[in-house]
């Protein structure tokens, strides 16, 4: 008979935990105090089922015993498996054999397919930091639960060592491990919060990491965290600060595409609201905005509470300590998307002519008196071009003879003196007219202005007596935005 085990899954803080009748399903290979730690956790939380408390976050479901994430591998830019990590038994590297074929057909990095089936395996994978993470799936299971599960081992590296690279994850690989074998238990998310994870693993420091050189010790700690079993789990208990403040970046990034004439094809805005909370006690929060009927297609974390959000649109929760992701939402209606710059080019080629004529020139539009800066433009120029020599009338350009890549990096644009680039392009001799013209890549950053118009009305604090300092801090920037010409 197949065997079956209950599977819980805490909503409020995205937390599977699986038992069985005689308790935890455990990795073999857990770390010091893994085991003692779990049945601590498996005792309280039987004893939370059985006396029925805090039912409402709790949903039961029943699945078979097989798990959910067998293996993960990290692949590098160059094609390399730089580490892996196998719950239980070990899956051979030649299953990323699938996924290396999709990536050569793939035109660019991000182009891999995210789900690519096999004949025993399912490879699920995500590309953060110019690194491929790869789940290996040995059943069917949810691919988006599998793909946050994967951003959010990204988000605990960054959080951990500062930058996501290959270079930081091999310097502090047995860190990495303890914290996947925290993460993910038998193959279930377990422990992703990162004020749980800071409480059973330490960050790693030169101190630190000296000592446990020294001792032999490791970053594990001895005791079970304090927020793993509360109502509140994302955050510990006993916060205390000299200084209590709280900040929130609203952050907007807009995807466009400009044709020939001007007109916008297509427009779109994806934003996020990024918090610092450094607050004392447990403190209780609200955020109301101006006007929260733009917000589309929205995505909380888990210590917001969603019926208040559906009727009032407002935002009320008990932070977690320190930074998180408040929401991610999206804005798809084009009459909403303001463009914030326009492009002015003549871009052309002549029949039997070794020579091509670039003009190109940027100004700001629509950006509420807002300065636009940090302004690079990139174009792949068609391969028939050898050279190409331009005059700038502000920043500096490169031009790649080999990639035939030309980048122009702009700077901050001036509106009462727009920036230029104009000159010629040396074509191979003989070489027929390109079939078409090259599309112009724009990245840029405004401070201080949410391109979609959202506005923060007002930030309050309940359950504590103190005054916190506030601050709000907008920001939009281009994420693939293309001007055809």
């Amino acid at each position: 008979m197949t065997s079956r085990v209950g599977v819980i899954l805490c909503i409020s803080s995205f937390s599977l935990v699986c038992f069985s009748p005689v308790g935890f399903v455990v990795s073999g290979s857990s770390p010091p105090n893994g085991k003692r730690r779990r049945r601590l956790l498996n005792l309280s939380l039987r004893e939370r089922v059985k006396g029925k408390t805090k039912t409402e976050n709790l949903v039961f479901a029943s699945q078979p015993a097989a798990k959910m994430i067998h293996s993960l591998f990290l692949i590098n830019a160059s094609g390399d498996i730089f580490l892996e990590k196998h719950w239980k038994s070990v899956v051979s590297r030649s299953v990323c054999d699938y996924f290396f074929e999709a990536q050569e057909r793939a035109t660019e990095p991000e182009n891999v397919p995210p789900v690519i089936p096999t004949p025993h395996h399912y490879l699920i994978s995500v590309l953060r930091h110019r690194i491929y993470f790869v789940a290996v799936i040995q059943s069917e299971v949810p691919p988006l639960f599998v793909i946050e599960f994967l951003h959010r081992v990204v988000d605990t590296f960054q959080d951990y060592f500062g930058v996501c690279t290959e270079a930081a994850i091999k310097d502090n690989v047995v860190v990495v491990y303890e914290l996947l074998e925290e993460m993910l238990d038998n193959g279930f998310p377990l422990a992703t919060e990162s004020n749980i994870l800071k409480e059973l693993i330490k960050p790693p420091t030169i101190l630190r990491t000296m000592v446990n050189t020294i001792t032999g010790s490791t970053n594990v700690g001895e005791q079970l965290p304090t927020g793993q079993l509360s109502v509140v789990p994302w955050r510990r208990t006993g916060v205390k600060y000299t200084n209590n403040e709280a900040y929130f970046d609203v952050v907007e990034e807009i995807d466009a595409i400009i044709d020939k004439s001007g007109s916008t094809i297509t427009a779109e805005i994806q934003g996020v609201i990024d918090a610092c909370v450094k607050l004392t006690g447990m403190p209780d929060l609200t955020l109301s905005f101006m006007n929260p009927r733009l917000l589309d297609d929205v995505s909380f974390h888990p210590c917001v509470r969603f019926k208040r959000w559906e009727a009032e649109r407002i935002l009320s929760f008990i932070p977690p300590d320190g930074n998180f992701r408040l929401l991610s939402y999206h804005v798809s209606s084009q009459n909403l998307v303001a463009i914030p710059v326009y492009v002015k080019h003549n871009i052309t080629f002549r029949e039997g002519s070794s020579q091509g004529r670039f003009d190109l020139t940027l100004g700001p539009k629509q950006t509420m008196g807002k300065a636009v800066e940090s302004v690079l433009v990139s174009s792949q120029l068609p391969r028939g071009v050898l050279n190409a020599n331009l005059n700038p009338s502000q920043g500096t350009y490169t031009f790649d003879p080999v990639t035939k890549l030309l980048t122009w990096d702009v700077g901050k644009i001036n509106p009462q003196k727009l920036p230029s680039l104009k000159g010629t392009m040396s074509l191979q001799a003989g070489a027929s007219k390109p079939d078409e013209n090259p599309t112009i890549n724009i990245q840029f950053k405004i401070q201080q202005m949410a391109i979609s118009g959202l506005k923060v009305n007002r930030l309050d604090m309940y359950g504590e007596k103190y005054k916190p300092f506030k601050g709000i801090k907008y920001m939009t920037k281009a994420g693939k935005f293309q001007v055809r010409t």
